[in-house]
């Protein structure tokens, strides 16, 4: 099954040897972002809120880059440092979801690149 890579200047380069995206069996597959400020490359500063807003723009762009958009995304996996900040989280995630809501699994995880807060995949389909 041919493959296609997404590439958007707009989200952050990979940290490691992964692609922004693939496309492949008509489905976008998006790794996971972690808030960092695509233009600085620095990791956006404050709550879990601001990081979640960076993480999600960063998808969004690659979304883009692919010629699709959120209402395409079938699934998501979150990945937080602190479950307790879910409830906050689940605040700016719906505002970018905010009606015909992808599957998502959430899982507390006891550390992500670069020192992030939040780490989001998603998948979406053509």
């Amino acid at each position: 099954m041919p493959k296609k890579f997404v590439e958007s200047q707009q989200a952050p380069r990979p940290i490691g040897p992964y692609s922004q995206g693939v496309i492949s069996g008509g489905l976008l597959f998006i790794s996971g972002q972690i808030p960092v400020d695509p233009l600085s490359r620095e990791m956006v500063k404050g709550d879990i809120a601001a990081q979640t807003e960076q993480v999600l723009k960063n998808i969004f762009a690659i979304l883009r880059e692919a010629k699709t958009g959120p209402e395409n995304v079938v699934k998501t996996t979150v990945y937080l440092r602190d479950l307790g900040q879910f409830a906050r989280m689940n605040e700016v995630y719906e505002k970018y979801f905010p009606s015909g809501h992808p599957a998502r699994s959430t899982v507390e995880v006891s550390g992500l690149p670069a020192g992030a807060e939040i780490e989001i995949e998603a998948i979406a389909a053509f």
